[in-house]
């Protein structure tokens, strides 16, 4: 399972569009470097409603911008493939943790 989470995994992707994203004064995505920075991955001709809706939609914390923790909860919020790539880790790691367990019980 650790190696889907890491670096070249969907957390490691996570945070290389965070990079991308981020105002690098900052640490964090604002409006401003989002909407610098959107077409990098391929977010092009969007309106500023739309780049503001986005920020509100995910900052959990309320400071108007995304830390890395709000950029990847929206993330996996919004892509059906990344949830289904983390329930995929979980059911190997519930999987070994099950034969793990037979094979000290024995």
């Amino acid at each position: 399972m650790a190696h889907k989470l890491d670096g070249d995994g969907p957390i490691g992707e996570l945070c290389n569009c965070f990079d991308l994203l981020v105002d690098g004064d900052k640490g964090v995505i604002t409006f401003d470097s989002l909407k610098r920075n959107s077409a990098l991955l391929g977010l092009h001709n969007l309106r500023d409603e739309d780049l503001l809706s986005m920020l509100k939609e995910g900052n959990f914390d309320g400071d108007g911008a995304f830390n890395q923790m709000d950029f990847c909860i929206l993330m996996f919020r919004l892509s059906p493939m990344l949830m289904e790539e983390s329930y995929l880790c979980l059911d190997e790691a519930s999987e070994y943790e099950l034969q793990h367990q037979r094979s000290i019980s024995l």
